[in-house]
């Protein structure tokens, strides 16, 4: 009993005690009010401030409802247009479209004046395809036409002159532009896949693009006349080839200082980028109109990028009536040639504005024209001869092939650097074989078939394939691998190029 009462006196005393303490540090209760009160305007402030904050993000959406609402409305308004305009001549169409423009003084001629189906679709101007980066400030834009040949396509080839002839930083100072015509959709679009697989790098650093227009860029060529003697079908040919130097001219004019028109069946001389440019540079007046870089047709013509709308709205005047090089002549004619004197005098002038370079720095190389059954065997003749072999330095191997070597022209010749191989068409199953005397350790490879004068006398469908010198370790190697970089074929190579 008497150890009870002492642990309650205990358990009392503690209990005062800690009341004690508590009342001791509790604050007074008007400051607990005072605390509290700050804390709820605080709060509500906050509340406040939410609210308006909610209300001015409701006006916004409310804003971009409203202009998502007028721009579906607006699309759906122009669909109607379309339809009803769609139904209409040329001739009124391009009568609406100066009343709608009449508000302005002064009407000035716009493409729409001389292509008047592109009012038809508001997508007429805008690229089917577009493949790149759209890089511009480069010193050069070479321009490369390309469409689908009934026998051999060269533009691969082209390209591979054109890129290979280029250093590191002319490749960052100029751009490729490819042009297909989307009417064939699977050829162009078979051509942008190509390309990029070809040359991703070329494309991804900006230095090669792809472009399209819209098919609704052309207009109804069943409506063109005859003239000069041609059949409809070449009218069409030389009318679409103008609107394809158009289009060009009009999506590079903005991307650098000059533009070069090429074609896609040539090859390049070693150097022409840094020749093209100081040639450029070099002119001792801004007079000229064209620099001429080949001869041949329209092959490597230079102009000022500020020089082609003028000659994209003549060529867009007149692009039914001549082809691409008669007109050329005539703006020069109409910039300097005076009526009251003779040819001559108009010569005289005319080659002030149109400077030709020698030796010429591209030549022609294909057959086959794009127009249908057109066979053109032009070269120039100011090109030269171009180096057709350059040797290399190879380790040392033993060399055979399945191949009927063509004269004195054999493959140790050329594995040794001396010449090039050349031999009769091969077969399936023919091979070139190089059997290093001892293990050689293989960082990268170089091959290529044809040449300048003989583009033809090239090895097509044709592998590179290479044995490892210890072949159970690679096997290994291989299965352990999910999917293997490259192909091994039954007898143990590897397949390391097609």
């Amino acid at each position: 009993a008497c150890l009870r009462g002492n642990l309650i006196t205990v358990m009392a005393a503690f209990i005062y005690t800690h009341i004690i303490l508590n009342w001791l540090c509790a604050p007074p209760v008007g400051d607990v009010v005072d605390i509290y009160q700050r804390e709820f305007l605080a709060l509500r402030e906050r509340l406040h401030s939410a609210e308006q904050e909610n209300l001015r993000r409701s006006k916004e959406l409310n804003l971009v409802l409203e202009e998502i609402k007028r721009a579906i409305a607006e699309k759906q308004a122009l669909r109607d247009i379309n339809r009803t305009w769609s139904s209409l001549s040329e001739e009124t169409r391009l009568k609406l479209w100066n009343v709608s423009s009449s508000k302005n003084i002064l009407q000035l001629p716009s493409i729409f004046h001389h292509l008047p189906h592109l009012l038809s679709r508001e997508d007429s101007l805008q690229p089917a395809i577009h493949l790149g980066q759209g890089r511009t400030g480069v010193s050069i834009v070479m321009g490369v036409p390309s469409v689908k040949r009934e026998v051999h396509s060269y533009l691969t080839d082209t390209l591979s002159s054109l890129m290979s002839e280029l250093s590191p930083a002319e490749k960052d100072d100029c751009n490729i532009y490819i042009f297909t015509y989307i009417a064939d959709q699977q050829y162009a679009s078979g051509v942008a896949d190509s390309l990029k697989r070809l040359f991703p790098a070329e494309i991804q650093s900006g230095l090669l693009e792809v472009v399209s227009p819209s098919l609704h860029f052309y207009p109804d060529f069943s409506k063109l006349r005859e003239s000069f003697g041609d059949p409809k079908e070449r009218v069409r040919w030389r009318t679409k080839q103008n609107l394809d130097y158009c289009f060009l001219m009009m999506y590079a004019q903005t991307k650098g200082t000059y533009y070069v028109q090429l074609e896609d069946d040539i090859v390049a001389r070693p150097n022409y980028f840094t020749t093209m440019k100081n040639f450029a540079l070099q002119q001792p007046s801004e007079e000229w109109m064209i620099l001429e870089f080949s001869q041949l047709g329209f092959i490597g013509k230079m102009f000022k990028s500020l020089d082609l709308s003028l000659i994209v709205e003549f060529m867009l005047m007149f692009y039914k009536d001549k082809p691409i090089d008669w007109l050329l002549d005539h703006i020069m004619w109409v910039k300097v040639c005076n009526p009251e004197k003779d040819a001559k005098h108009c010569d005289r002038q005319k080659a002030n504005l149109r400077i030709r370079f020698k030796p010429s720095l591209f030549q022609h190389v294909g057959t086959h024209s794009s127009l249908a059954g057109k066979i053109q065997k032009l070269k120039d003749k100011d090109f030269g001869k171009q180096t057709l072999h350059k040797g290399h330095a190879n380790p040392q191997a033993e060399v055979t092939t399945s191949l009927k070597t063509y004269q004195h022209f054999t493959l140790e010749k050329a594995y040794a650097g001396e010449d090039f191989f050349w031999a009769f068409t091969p077969v399936a199953g023919d091979f070139i074989r190089i059997r290093f005397f001892t293990p050689v350790r293989i960082e990268r490879f170089f091959f290529r078939s044809g040449n300048i004068e003989h583009p033809g006398d090239k090895l097509f469908n044709t592998s590179v394939e290479v044995l490892p010198f210890d072949a159970e370790k690679e096997a290994l190697t291989d299965g352990r691998e999910k999917k293997p970089k490259y192909h091994r074929t039954e007898d143990g190579f590897i397949r390391i190029g097609e």
